[in-house]
């Protein structure tokens, strides 16, 4: 029986090359394709799949939000981050959202298989590039005053963050949420409070640091 595989990722040429690759892998098959962080959520619970191989910087709902509804919604899928980042910030948001294992976008397809293979193992797959970012971050911790997206604003109020840097209406997000627009209004309000910042150009730039949503976007 094959692996099925789902690819979010906002980038179709990173999509196609990852489904040319898969293809020549007897083992695996690509069951569905995403661009954005809620269309995955979406395909995962329509498809089951076995592995969903996510980007982190994409539009909508960022990778590590989609990971963890993923996990949190569908027992037994594994996520591995695909990505770009290797900061420390961007590897333990995955790893403390559920993710199973995390690679960077320059490795070999030789990797990614390996990865999955690891993952469907139940065992945890990191990238050598990046082991010494994660063992760092344990000597020492991450300083309790460092304010993050993940550790400060609910699942519902990054959603609405990021919606925000991508330029959507106070009426657009209330829309797309199903929520209203003065509910809409006060978790902007809550947002700029907890972050003490409080312009939108600044929101902005907060977002881009945290990988909510990036300039690409």
């Amino acid at each position: 029986m094959n692996i099925k595989v789902l690819l979010a990722d906002d980038h179709k040429i990173i999509r196609d090359g990852l489904r040319s690759l898969i293809e020549k892998c007897p083992e695996m098959e690509v069951v569905g394709e995403a661009d954005n962080g809620r269309m995955t959520i979406q395909l995962a619970r329509e498809l089951e799949p076995d592995v969903v191989i996510m980007d982190i910087s994409m539009p909508d709902l960022n990778g590590i939000d989609a990971t963890q509804q993923i996990v949190a919604d569908i027992p037994g899928v594994k996520v591995i981050a695909l990505s770009m980042h290797s900061d420390k910030r961007f590897v333990l948001g995955m790893f403390k959202a559920g993710a199973a294992g995390y690679l960077l976008k320059d490795c070999a397809f030789d990797e990614l298989e390996q990865a999955v293979k690891t993952v469907l193992a139940d065992h945890t797959y990191l990238s050598p590039k990046i082991a010494t970012v994660v063992i760092k971050d344990y000597v020492p911790q991450i300083s309790k005053d460092e304010i993050s997206a993940f550790s400060v604003l609910s699942v519902r109020e990054r959603e609405v963050l990021q919606l925000l840097a991508e330029g959507k209406t106070t009426k657009d997000i209330a829309s797309e949420l199903f929520l209203s627009v003065k509910t809409i209004e006060t978790y902007r309000q809550r947002i700029m409070d907890r972050l003490d910042i409080h312009n939108l150009a600044d929101l902005i730039k907060f977002a881009i640091r945290e990988g909510l949503t990036s300039l690409e976007s």
